[in-house]
């Protein structure tokens, strides 16, 4: 999600419009979804607001985490998956993995910077109870291990625990990549392989010094990841992974209605649970029937998928995409990592102004109003600063 790409994860499964072609030059779809994402991500990580109830995580099983994770496959793809084909397997590892190490550097920093709104919001505020969540605690019950346990990624804060997951499957690209660009089917195959055995024994990277494992399982959630860099990887090299079929595009849009109607009627969401119920009883492994986030059961990823591949088939979207009126969501979406960093620290800032009030849809407004407004006028001064770096100087006789 955060790399500089050239396509878009509303290209999901890289699938063509049924109005035809795509027409050539960005697709500034990339931008728009980025930027969409963004501001969902941003609204979701201050709870206890009214403008949480319309983001897409209410409307199906699956939520921003999982674009977030395909678009990172996605843009890795097209960021890197050339290096692999032509020139140094080390020279292209090499470059993957600074872009991971980058990301890690990030990921200390906004925990760092959310520590201290919270110790302020305690200390300055008289709000203590603002220290007893997002798994801070720790930090002070044994807080020789927590400082240990945050560099090693093995304590992360709540809300802060997709920067980890990110990092891990970067180091991973590499291999991806190599396997990927000539086995495909292969890499697939054993993608899914990998998924099934993470949910069937659990596995998953340990925390320190809390128990149990990552709230984003990296041997689950690889799965996702796969299929964006796959999709990415065929991007670039002029190809679809999986082109646009008019029976695929009704069948995703009749299950993406299902999924909706499953979510806001109680009475066919009571029939489904009691379904995937039985079929839990009769032996069915929980992978396919629980909708657990940590270990990316076939619920959310099959919802995923096929919302992904439906949005893809839309042409109206990229009209959308294209006009002046998704400008404020490009420009975010341009500029994706600091973007990210900045709003997770805002939401964090949000968190603590939210401790001792309720639900206030004026007040919830204005504070996303300040804090969107920030993160759009981030981007735009980012985005100008670069086309002015990349502009070439004026030669006067």
């Amino acid at each position: 999600m955060l790399e500089r790409a050239s396509s878009s994860w509303l290209s999901v499964l890289t699938a063509p419009s049924p109005r035809g072609p795509a027409p050539t030059g960005r697709d500034q779809r990339l931008d728009m979804f980025r930027g969409l994402a963004l501001v969902m991500i941003f609204i979701n990580h201050v709870p206890g607001t009214v403008y949480e109830n319309f983001t897409n995580r209410n409307f199906g099983f699956s939520d921003a985490a999982e674009a977030f994770v395909f678009m990172s496959g996605m843009a890795a793809g097209l960021a890197y998956s050339s290096r692999f084909i032509s020139g140094s397997i080390w020279l292209a590892t090499a470059k993957v993995w600074a872009r991971a190490r980058q990301l890690y550097f990030v990921h200390l920093t906004i925990t760092m910077l959310s520590l201290a709104i919270f110790a302020g919001a305690a200390l300055w505020f008289d709000l203590p109870q603002v220290l007893a969540r997002n798994n801070i605690p720790i930090l002070f019950q044994k807080p020789l291990s927590g400082l240990i346990g945050l560099p090693l990624l093995t304590h992360q804060l709540g809300y802060l625990n997709i920067l980890p997951l990110y990092i891990t499957l970067l180091l991973a690209t590499p291999l991806f990549l190599i396997i990927g660009l000539r086995r495909p089917m292969l890499l697939l195959i054993g993608s899914i392989l990998l998924w099934m055995a993470a949910g069937q024994f659990r596995l998953n990277l340990p925390n320190f010094p809390t128990r149990g494992g990552w709230f984003f399982d990296p041997f689950s959630w690889q799965i996702l990841f796969v299929v964006g860099l796959l999709c990415g990887s065929a991007m670039k090299q002029g190809r679809t992974f999986v082109p646009y079929n008019r029976v695929l595009f009704w069948a995703a849009a009749a299950f993406t209605a299902f999924i909706l109607a499953w979510v806001k009627v109680d009475a066919l969401a009571s029939v489904g649970r009691d379904a995937l119920s039985w079929l839990q009883r009769h032996g069915v492994p929980f992978y396919f029937t629980a909708f657990d986030k940590t270990y990316l059961t076939l619920p959310r990823l099959s919802h995923a998928l096929v919302l992904f591949y439906f949005m893809a088939s839309l042409g109206f979207v990229r009209t959308f995409a294209d006009s002046k009126y998704a400008e404020p969501l490009k420009l975010m979406g341009r500029q994706g990592l600091p973007i990210f960093a900045s709003g997770t620290v805002l939401s964090m800032l949000g968190q603590a102004i939210k401790t001792p009030r309720h639900a206030d849809p004026l007040f919830d407004g204005l504070m996303f109003a300040i804090g969107l407004g920030l993160m759009v006028a981030l981007a735009w001064a980012l985005d100008r600063t670069g086309k002015l770096k990349s502009a070439k100087p004026v030669v006067t006789p």
